[in-house]
């Protein structure tokens, strides 16, 4: 019994080391966004004050739902799903401003948004032991979806969908390291394909088809970022100067100065070391949720909502708004919070709740 114990207390004392230095990269991480844009500023001018206020709704909101994930595992995501429900319900767009919507529908903040507070629905499902709390859990996910087809966000109904199979089948799988890698491999071949369509580098069939359903417009606005990357891969244009350089926005009355892609938006306002730094950020959380202790159905539930989130923002401006910035810093930090009470789990239905993570 002494045996087992001390090897208990060196075990934790092991996981809370690797737990602190996860969270050095973080800071690190989040640092380099938040000092990068103020090195392009300064070198190209622009406004960073934006890239700030993102980088800070995220480190705020991951703060906030280590906390709340801590003391209410259940409680503190359901009440985040229900909150990022109502916001989307009763104020459609979240901010004033033109809003390029079809046919796609409201590929910004509302499909992120919505698709957000499904995650957050899924992953109090997995954390409550109640089958009849769980049960209307998935329910409340699946209003999610319902609500988003209501506003017409063809985006945000498909992935609040997408997010519900993914939590589902989470539930069978014993290992989280095959669903993370999955998820950053189809995060990145939406990014790549996002970026394949704004340099003109696919076949001419599968672009049209492609264009057809992002608008014109939205593709000559990638096209632009594509352009202003070329010109200076190293530094771009400046933070927040993609509108007054874009010939695109600039010509267009329904214009909001940005090319609505995140990934490309980074590229063309700062550089490749930009786009750089957005792929470290979203790797930081994909490996978080690899690492945490918490069971691997709620890691892989949240990895495929903030995954749904990346491709999202490829192809709109989700990232622009403060609620979505904070509301996936809140996700992932619910996710990864340290319960104060131990979490109970049904065998019959539930992974091993530690996955796959590495040996002690």
């Amino acid at each position: 019994m002494g045996s087992t114990g001390m090897t208990s207390a060196a075990d934790r004392g092991a996981d809370g080391e690797r737990r602190n230095v996860l969270d050095a990269v973080g800071v690190v991480v989040l640092g380099a966004c938040a000092t990068w844009p103020l090195i392009t500023a300064a070198a190209r001018g622009g406004r960073p004050e934006g890239v700030l206020l993102a980088v800070l709704a995220v480190a705020a909101g991951c703060a906030a739902g280590r906390i709340g994930g801590a003391i209410l595992p259940v409680a503190a995501p359901c009440a985040a799903a229900l909150a990022g429900t109502a916001l989307t319900v009763t104020v459609p767009h979240l901010a004033p401003g033109p809003h390029i919507d079809a046919p796609l529908g409201r590929v910004g903040a509302t499909a992120a948004v919505l698709t957000l507070s499904a995650g957050a629905a899924c992953c109090a499902a997995w954390a409550s032991p109640v089958p009849s709390v769980r049960l209307a859990l998935r329910l409340l996910a699946a209003g999610t979806a319902v609500t988003a087809a209501a506003l017409d966000s063809i985006t945000g109904c498909v992935a609040c969908a997408a997010v519900l199979l993914c939590s589902l089948a989470a539930g069978r799988m014993p290992h989280r390291g095959a669903g993370i890698a999955g998820l950053a491999g189809a995060a990145a071949l939406v990014t790549g394909l996002t970026w394949a369509v704004a340099a003109n580098a696919v076949p001419d069939g599968l672009a049209a088809s492609l264009e057809g359903q992002l608008t014109p417009h939205r593709v000559l606005l990638w096209r632009d970022a594509v352009h202003m990357v070329e010109g200076d891969p190293t530094l771009g244009v400046g933070p927040g100067r993609f509108g007054e350089l874009s010939t695109t926005a600039t010509q267009s009355l329904l214009s909001d100065g940005r090319p609505h892609s995140a990934p490309l938006q980074q590229a063309a306002e700062q550089g490749l070391p930009g786009l750089i730094l957005l792929a470290a950020a979203f790797g930081w959380a994909l490996h978080a949720l690899w690492r945490t202790a918490r069971p691997t159905p709620v890691a892989l539930t949240a990895g495929a909502a903030l995954t749904a989130l990346a491709a999202i923002a490829c192809v709109g401006n989700a990232l622009s708004f403060t609620a979505v910035t904070a509301g996936a810093g809140l996700l992932a930090g619910m996710a990864t919070a340290r319960p104060l009470a131990e979490e109970v789990h049904e065998p019959a239905t539930d992974a091993d709740p530690r996955g796959d993570r590495l040996a002690q």
